[in-house]
């Protein structure tokens, strides 16, 4: 065979490789920044402080099914969203609510008109997932919630566990029992309204918010003023 040609066959083989590995590389980068949306988005230092005591915020929580449209602020945002799983030992970085082998599994999906975002403790920042509204997802057939400016979608990470995957599920579900409890008393405390629910549209959720087999939706918020 002549080496010219040889030489050549090979350049071509690996020119090929070369354009299919950087096309490849660029759908994988284009897919990751989808997943991810834009941008962070940062939050106001939470002030720690309301003048009800837990012991009102017991006597007086309550579920509320009827929203009005009125916006809740990035400051109360702020305290709601530290209350139910923000960091409150920065020096080991453990959270609000407890959690089975401090897995701290739960994460917090903050949907809104703008776009969805997942709570990142560590930062008290808001990370950008989705661009759609996605409150009727999380209203699911009971569409009325969805008038609430915003849904809190409560996610296990089951990986989070890692060999104690038996009970992962069960685990799991309590985590979240005690981030909503903390959201519903939080809320009463700051004068919002909730109601803790399960029901939701989770094919659309988990497609939306880029949630993979591991990733389970539990519970989820409507936020907002009573109408």
């Amino acid at each position: 065979m002549n080496m010219n040609f040889k030489k050549t066959s090979i350049f071509t083989a690996m020119s090929f490789v070369a354009v299919a590995v950087v096309a490849a590389t660029s759908i994988a980068t284009t897919s990751c920044q989808n997943a991810n949306a834009s941008d962070t988005r940062s939050l106001p230092a939470p002030t720690k402080s309301a003048k009800m005591t837990l012991m009102e915020s017991l006597q007086q929580r309550h579920s509320v099914r009827d929203f009005s449209d009125k916006a809740v602020s990035d400051a109360d945002l702020s305290e709601l969203l530290w209350a139910a799983c923000g960091i409150n030992r920065p020096d080991t970085k453990k959270i609000t609510a407890p959690s089975a082998i401090n897995a701290q599994d739960i994460l917090v999906y903050v949907c809104t008109k703008d776009g969805a975002w997942l709570y990142v403790p560590d930062g008290n920042s808001l990370q950008k997932v989705s661009d759609k509204d996605l409150r009727t997802a999380a209203a699911g057939r009971q569409e009325a919630v969805a008038v609430a400016p915003v849904s809190l979608v409560l996610v296990s990470d089951r990986t989070k566990f890692g060999d104690r995957a038996k009970g992962a599920e069960v685990m799991g579900a309590i985590d979240a029992g005690y981030v909503s409890q903390n959201i519903c008393l939080a809320c009463t405390a700051l004068g919002l309204a909730t109601v803790p629910r399960m029901t939701m549209d989770k094919e659309t959720l988990a497609k939306e918010l880029h949630l993979d087999e591991n990733k389970t939706l539990l519970v989820n918020h409507p936020v907002g003023y009573e109408k």
